[in-house]
């Protein structure tokens, strides 16, 4: 059973359009008459493209983006071969991989139904997480919670992704999601954000959906210190990322007016990275390089973008576990540990590990037992540790 996601199985003949080229992602013409979360179209797909024993589905569903409008995203929902022998429904886990795009290719459902370019890499790095979530009987959700236009760190679209593909694939009747069937949701890195923000939302958004619990690790609290923290460094594309994709999403910020030439033409030629590629591509690159104005990641249009995608406003009305470790090359602990303290004010019931595991990737590899076992425990029904506590 540990092979039960392993990409070393001998691949089916199968040729994976990317989701630009193919037409299962295009939107129906009756888009906007369908309510949030309704499945619009759905197929069955080989996990990863492989003879795998695992049954799994694509379903293209209905969303409302951050602008009111109604966009068609895609989830990739998965099964185990195993029954469920806890109490209740099997439980339905929304997975938030750290999609951190600016174009569709890099979304998880190209990877999990066989993409094979380096688009792939932010899913393919999840594998032995989805693997240990089905080999304890869940069934498993992954939405492509960016939305069709890729929105990246847009917080609102995001949490609704997640939301409505949940509500998704509840209804989705071969999935065998009951009544009684637990919910949860786990990401890390980028995959945080989303899960936090759909926690966040979840109360006036999707009311009738309750998640037994909820994970976040490698959090993306302090979006500006994260671009500031990678400047210069081997990590440099991801600000790359960031003031792309913030020139996209809030292009009443001036943050575009403030680039260069250089920084102009830097929108056009990554307007469909992903941000694997964009770490391979601007290794050490500083963003002043791309603007006139020095100081672009101090400058306050730059500051006012990021901070209207910032956690915090509310806090999520589910038990909460929170990881991260304090010494993360990528994401500072300092938002972390901000962001914790202000769900803690705000009366949230919160688990807190600031953990001592060296680097962002290691930490999410390490760290990731604590939160299944965490999610394990809601499942089980048993009661999540009240206020705020140190893990």
């Amino acid at each position: 059973m540990a092979a039960l996601i392993m990409p070393g199985a001998r691949a089916e003949v199968e040729v994976v359009p990317i989701p630009d080229a193919d037409p299962f992602y295009a939107a129906p013409a009756d888009l906007a008459a369908n309510g949030n979360g309704a499945v619009l179209n759905s197929r069955p797909i080989s996990i990863l493209g492989l003879g795998l024993p695992v049954t799994g589905w694509q379903l293209q569903y209905r969303s409302t983006d951050s602008s009111g409008a109604a966009v068609a995203d895609v989830a990739t929902v998965m099964t185990p071969p195993i029954p469920w022998l806890g109490g209740g429904g099997r439980p339905l886990l929304s997975y938030q991989v750290a999609e951190d795009s600016l174009g569709t290719r890099c979304a998880p459902s190209f990877a999990l139904r066989g993409g094979r370019d380096f688009s792939i890499v932010n899913t393919a790095l999840d594998i032995p997480f989805l693997t240990a979530m089905l080999l304890r009987g869940w069934a498993v959700v992954v939405s492509d919670y960016e939305g069709p236009q890729s929105r990246f760190f847009d917080g609102v679209n995001s949490g609704r992704g997640v939301l409505d593909g949940v509500r998704a694939a509840k209804s989705f009747a071969p999935v065998g999601i009951t009544s009684d069937s637990p919910i949860g949701a786990w990401g890390y890195s980028g995959g945080a954000f989303a899960t936090l923000w759909a926690m966040q939302q979840r109360a006036d958004y999707a009311p009738e959906l309750w998640f037994s619990g909820a994970a976040a690790g490698g959090v993306p609290a302090d979006i500006a210190a994260i671009a500031r923290r990678v400047d210069g460094g081997i990590q440099a594309g991801l600000a790359v990322l960031m003031i792309v994709t913030f020139a996209r999403i809030d292009p009443g910020s001036g943050l575009a007016e403030d680039l260069n030439d250089r920084g102009r033409e830097l929108l056009v030629q990554e307007s469909s990275a992903c941000g694997a590629d964009l770490v391979l591509r601007h290794l050490n690159r500083h963003m002043d390089e791309y603007s006139d104005t020095p100081n672009l990641l101090w400058h306050p249009q730059f500051q006012a973008a990021t901070e209207r995608q910032e956690l915090g406003a509310v806090a999520p009305d589910v038990p909460l576990y929170m990881y991260h470790g304090n010494a993360d090359d990528v994401i500072p602990v300092e938002g972390f540990s901000a962001l914790a303290d202000r769900y803690c004010a705000l009366g949230a019931d919160i688990t807190v590990l600031h953990s001592g595991i060296s680097g962002h990737n290691p930490a999410a590899a390490v760290e990731s037992i604590g939160a299944m076992n965490f999610l394990g425990d809601r499942f089980a029904g048993i009661p999540a540790p009240a206020g705020c506590i140190a893990g």
